[in-house]
């Protein structure tokens, strides 16, 4: 399972509200090869889910998830953090042994 904290939900219904996207629009959460520790988290929106994607509902946001990616980031927390250092989605990855000084990418 993939969760998401109140504080997240509130951030992507603020910014699915804020560009007007469609109903049924997901979240989709991903890995991609590459960043200094080896994977990069990925982020965005998407009106098509396929039939091998993971799919979870949190609040009525729709959080969907690609099998491959699935292995890596299955038990993750998506939070979102405001601070003076700025703001952004925080990925809190139980698989993760090693990552960057800046959180976007990780190792297993």
């Amino acid at each position: 399972m993939i969760s998401i904290t109140p504080r997240a939900i509130s951030e992507v219904k603020r910014i699915i509200d804020e560009q007007s996207l469609p109903d049924g629009t997901a979240l989709r959460l991903g890995v991609k090869g590459g960043g200094c520790s080896g994977f990069s988290y990925t982020l965005g929106f998407d009106d098509r889910v396929a039939e091998v994607d993971q799919t979870f509902v949190n609040e009525g946001i729709q959080v969907v998830c690609d099998p491959k990616s699935f292995l890596y980031l299955s038990g993750t927390e998506l939070d979102f953090e405001e601070s003076l250092m700025g703001r952004g989605f925080k990925f809190g990855n139980p698989n993760a042994t090693k990552s960057c000084g800046c959180g976007e990418s990780f190792s297993v």
